[in-house]
């Protein structure tokens, strides 16, 4: 039986090959590629209050472009003493165009004078599968942790320096490839959504 086809609602090759490196060892069901033509669609807004209808959004969205199923993800980092934030703006949360350090430094910020359960956080990821103007699929899952008062570690991207992971006693950017595609919060949402996807496709 041949694998289904999903495009991801991308243009970047480093996404597409880190959900490729989650999905190893899984059944080959599904082929994935980025969307080809995807940079030339209007950018969405991304401006709903949850990660989940911000995923949905964009897979629909995207959807438009092909006639084949087409996933997309919204995640970032939720520190519930901070109500929430940074939440769905994790991105810019440090205003438009911000840069992981300078998104983290508000963070550390907003955080200083905040010690044991107040600095709980956790990521967020939710992925979405649409096809055609329709939604197919929605899942999202979590990795809890703690924000650190510094950060530590080379690896990584956004908030990883500063994102503690207890089972582990190390930063998010101090863990290895394999252990973050382990435990993360992308890589557990895009297992599950390997679980269920491809019957409805």
């Amino acid at each position: 039986m041949s694998a289904k086809q999903l495009y991801l609602a991308s243009s970047n090759p480093g996404k597409l090959r880190e959900f490729a490196e989650i999905g190893q060892g899984e059944p080959a069901a599904i082929a994935l590629a980025l969307l080809p033509g995807f940079a030339a669609l209007p950018a969405y807004p991304e401006d709903a209050p949850t990660f989940a209808e911000n995923a949905v959004g964009k897979a629909l969205h995207a959807s438009g472009a092909t006639e084949e199923a087409v996933l997309a993800d919204d995640s970032g980092l939720v520190v519930p003493s901070l109500g929430g934030a940074p939440g769905v703006l994790s991105a810019r949360y440090a205003g438009a165009g911000a840069t992981g350090a300078q998104n983290i430094a508000k963070l550390l910020d907003a955080l200083k004078g905040k010690s044991g359960g107040e600095r709980r956080a956790y990521f967020v990821c939710a992925l979405a599968v649409a096809r055609r103007g329709k939604a197919l699929a929605v899942v999202t899952n979590r990795v809890d942790g703690e924000i650190l008062e510094a950060a530590r570690g080379a690896g990584g991207f956004g908030y990883d320096p500063v994102f503690y992971f207890p089972p582990l006693q190390k930063s998010f950017a101090e863990i290895t490839a394999s252990e973050k595609n382990t435990n993360s919060h992308r890589g557990k949402a895009f297992r599950r959504l390997l679980a269920v996807l491809p019957s409805m496709l």
